[in-house]
């Protein structure tokens, strides 16, 4: 009897998914490294805990689709574009990347829709939820050097954002938690 309870269009576009969490957990880790070099250890230290964070993502939809019966396939993640220059720029990309997730998510919630696969729909609205935070999140971050002083900011100032971004709590919510009936 076949279990599987996914289409494989779906499996493949969650396995693409988890694949892009992936990617970017890679990017924020690359970023983090960039921030801590540069002597922005604690941007670093939360740009370590946001790499988590989508590496946790990652792991989320791994079990979903496990769950449902069906087989996740890992691919090669490439490697993070190039480092940033600034910490705006940082921020920006940042900013963007959860855009760019933001959309796929919500293609996928598409996907689920026209299928009328409601387990999947219902998974996924955990991730559209996130997605506002995650938004907000780089909107922030951009919002506070900005006030800082952006790319002129002073060393006080960047120091004093420095420390702040260093002592924010980490509340990334752990996939290991998760389980079919709370996603």
């Amino acid at each position: 009897m076949d279990t599987k309870r996914l289409s494989s269009t779906l499996e493949e576009a969650l396995s693409t998914q988890m694949n892009v969490e992936l990617l970017q957990s890679h990017t924020y880790l690359s970023y983090g490294i960039w921030a801590t070099d540069k002597g922005y250890g604690g941007i670093g230290n939360f740009l370590f805990r946001h790499s988590l964070e989508e590496r946790n993502h990652a792991v989320k939809f791994m079990q979903y689709i496990l769950n449902r019966g069906g087989k996740p396939t890992v691919t090669g993640i490439k490697a993070p574009d190039k480092d940033p220059s600034t910490l705006s720029e940082c921020f920006n990309q940042v900013f963007k990347h959860e855009v760019d997730n933001t959309e796929k998510i919500y293609h996928l919630v598409n996907m689920a829709f026209e299928e009328k696969d409601w387990a999947t729909w219902n998974f996924l609205q955990w991730f559209v939820q996130e997605q506002i935070e995650e938004e907000t999140l780089a909107m922030n971050l951009i919002d506070k050097l900005k006030i800082a002083g952006g790319d002129r900011a002073t060393d006080e100032s960047l120091f004093n954002l420095d420390k702040d971004l260093g002592k924010v709590a980490d509340e990334a919510e752990l996939a290991r938690n998760a389980t079919s009936e709370n996603p």
